[in-house]
């Protein structure tokens, strides 16, 4: 019988097959072609870096939108209220651009029904670094259903960010699950496969694999998509 009867999604590598490199010089291409009045481009990227970072480490009770705006803020030294406006207006209009640097695989697509079909729960645990309209349009890329998956993580809803355990710890608790029943897949070793430290069992996709030096013992199982559909093939459906 399965240990698992929940399977945590990571998003960018994982369920969406995406080009890192070509998805960030496309995405903050468009997004400070949005400031060009008041920032160079570069200066702009470092701005929202320096914010990003700030976020990532903060583990206050502030939600990740409010850490990164905070820090923002602080940076800028103004009231930054335009600021969300013409990011709002980039996620709108501009963000699916992004979508030529996907490739969607079949393989993965079909072992998510088939997950469904079996009764597994179904999550996606993304790094909440984007706002929910961002991360809605990335599930849609990836050519899954939306409504298969009970919970989407995003910038507006949780507090922490990977690889803090926190995140994790979060996302169990909004759900009320209990880490040894949960698979966790995810491409990246150090943000991903970190869950084991909380019981988790995990799967390595290895197409797009991040920090591939050495796969640790953190690793249950491990493979490319066409490897993970076999995987979910051979699982039981939950009772």
């Amino acid at each position: 019988m399965n240990k698992f009867n929940t399977v945590l999604f990571d998003l960018d590598g994982t369920l969406l097959p995406i080009n890192g490199e070509a998805f960030e010089a496309i995405y903050f291409k468009g997004l400070s072609s949005y400031f060009l009045d008041k920032y160079e481009p570069k200066e702009f990227i470092k701005l929202i870096w320096t914010a990003t970072k700030a976020m990532v480490l903060d583990t206050s009770s502030k939600t990740n939108e409010e850490a990164f705006m905070d820090a923002l803020q602080a940076l800028v030294n103004e009231d930054i209220t335009w600021m969300q406006e013409r990011f709002n207006q980039f996620y709108l209009n501009e963000f699916d651009q992004i979508k030529i640097a996907v490739t969607p695989n079949p393989s993965i697509q079909e072992a998510v029904k088939l997950l469904k079909e079996k009764g597994y729960r179904l999550i996606i645990a993304t790094n909440p670094m984007f706002p929910k309209i961002a991360i809605e349009k990335r599930i849609e890329w990836t050519g899954c259903d939306r409504n298969d998956f009970e919970y989407v993580t995003s910038f507006e809803k949780n507090h922490y960010c990977k690889p803090q355990l926190k995140f994790y710890e979060e996302v169990l608790s909004d759900l009320d699950l209990d880490a040894s029943q949960c698979l966790m897949v995810g491409n990246d070793i150090n943000e991903d496969m970190i869950v084991s430290k909380l019981n988790m069992s995990t799967y390595l996709i290895t197409n797009h694999v991040i920090q591939d030096t050495i796969i640790p013992d953190s690793v249950n199982y491990s493979g490319n998509y066409d490897d993970f559909y076999q995987f979910v093939k051979s699982l039981e459906p939950v009772m």
